[in-house]
C-alpha cells in the first residue's frame, strides 16, 4: 500500500467535520464553501465516499437507511430557511406511531421540487414556530401538532397531543399560542375540540378497553376523558361522584417525573375532595372483578 496523500487526508478531514456535526450529511455548496473543488467532490463520489441522498446533498461514506439522516439532507435539499414539518416532524419528536419513518416533509420559503420531498410553501414562517431537534431544523413541538390537525381525525389528533404533553409537556396554551398567529389553520376547530376536552376520546388501547369495560356492565362513563382539571391532565373523572382514575402504563410511569406528576395529580384530586383511584393494564385487561367492584362503590 502506497503513502496516503496528505491533501486526501485533510479533504476527508474537513469533510467528516462537516458531516459529523449535521447526522452525517454534507452539500455540495458547504464543501465548496470549505475549499473543496468540484473535481474532487466528484471523485469522492465516484469511489463511493459521498453517496447521493438527495440533489446535491450527500451522506459521507455510509450506506445504512437512517431517516434522521434523510431527514437531514431533506432539509438543505430544499435550502435556506427550509424546516422538517408535518407527519417527518411529529416521527423526528416521537409523537406520532408509525412502524416506518414517513418521508420527509419540508416547509420551504419558496416553491421548491425535490424528488422524494413532500414540499410545503410557507412565505412567513414564524421564527417562534421553529427550531432544531440536534441539529435538523424542524417546527416546534406546538406548530407540529397545528399542522397535523388537518390530515387526522379526533381520536388520532388526541394521542398525539397526549404524547406531546407527557414528553415535553405541551399544553394547550401553547397550541393556542401557535393558533393565535395563525386563527385559520386547517383542522384548528377540531384541534380546539380536542384541546378544550370536548372530544371525548381514549389514548391508547389500554384507555378504550377500561371504557369499553365500564360499558359492558353498565357502570356511568367519566364526563371528563383525558382533560386539564386543577393544571394536570387527568385521564378519567366522574365531577358529579368526585372520583378521579389514573391508568398506569408502564410506558408513561416509569421514571420519577412520571412519579412526581402522579403524586401532584393525587394532590390535587384529593384538594377538590376527589376519590383517587389507580388501575393497572391487568386490572383492565386479565381481571377486572377488583376495578370494578370499586368503581361500583364509588360511582353508586
Amino acid at each position: 500500500m502506497g503513502p496516503v496523500d496528505p491533501q486526501a487526508r485533510t479533504v476527508e478531514a474537513r469533510i467528516a467535520r462537516i458531516a459529523s456535526a449535521q447526522e452525517g450529511v454534507i452539500s455540495r455548496d458547504e464543501m465548496r464553501a470549505a475549499g473543496i473543488s468540484d473535481e474532487e467532490i466528484k471523485h469522492r463520489i465516484n469511489i463511493g465516499l459521498l453517496i447521493r441522498e438527495f440533489r446535491c446533498v450527500y451522506r459521507v461514506g455510509h450506506t445504512a437507511p437512517n431517516f434522521r439522516s434523510t431527514y437531514m439532507a431533506a432539509v438543505k435539499a430544499c435550502g435556506k430557511g427550509a424546516v422538517l414539518c408535518g407527519r417527518a416532524a411529529a416521527y423526528l419528536w416521537g409523537i406520532l406511531n408509525s412502524p416506518i419513518p414517513p418521508p420527509p416533509e419540508v416547509m420551504t420559503p419558496t416553491e421548491r421540487k425535490i424528488d422524494g420531498v413532500k414540499p410545503r410553501r410557507a412565505r412567513k414562517l414564524d421564527r417562534r414556530d421553529v427550531t432544531r431537534l440536534g441539529a435538523i431544523p424542524c417546527t416546534t413541538v406546538a406548530r407540529t401538532i397545528v399542522d397535523l390537525a388537518a390530515a387526522r381525525d379526533e381520536e388520532e389528533l388526541a394521542r398525539v397531543c397526549h404524547e406531546a404533553g407527557v414528553k415535553y409537556g405541551t399544553t394547550p396554551r401553547q397550541l393556542g399560542w401557535v393558533l393565535e398567529r395563525w386563527p385559520n389553520a386547517p383542522g384548528s376547530k377540531v384541534l380546539r375540540a380536542v384541546m378544550s376536552g370536548e372530544v371525548k376520546v381514549s389514548l391508547s388501547v389500554y384507555e378504550r378497553g377500561f371504557l369499553d369495560a365500564l360499558i359492558a356492565v353498565d357502570i356511568p362513563l367519566p364526563d371528563q376523558v383525558n382533560k386539564r382539571v386543577g393544571g394536570k391532565r387527568v385521564d378519567c373523572r366522574w365531577s358529579k361522584y368526585g372520583v378521579t382514575v389514573e391508568l398506569l402504563s408502564y410506558r408513561f410511569h416509569n421514571s420519577k417525573y412520571a412519579w412526581d406528576q402522579d403524586h401532584e395529580r393525587k394532590r390535587q384530586a384529593r384538594a377538590r375532595g376527589d376519590q383517587w383511584r389507580c388501575f393497572t393494564y391487568d386490572d383492565v385487561f386479565k381481571d377486572q372483578t377488583y376495578m370494578l367492584a370499586e368503581l361500583r362503590e364509588l360511582l353508586r
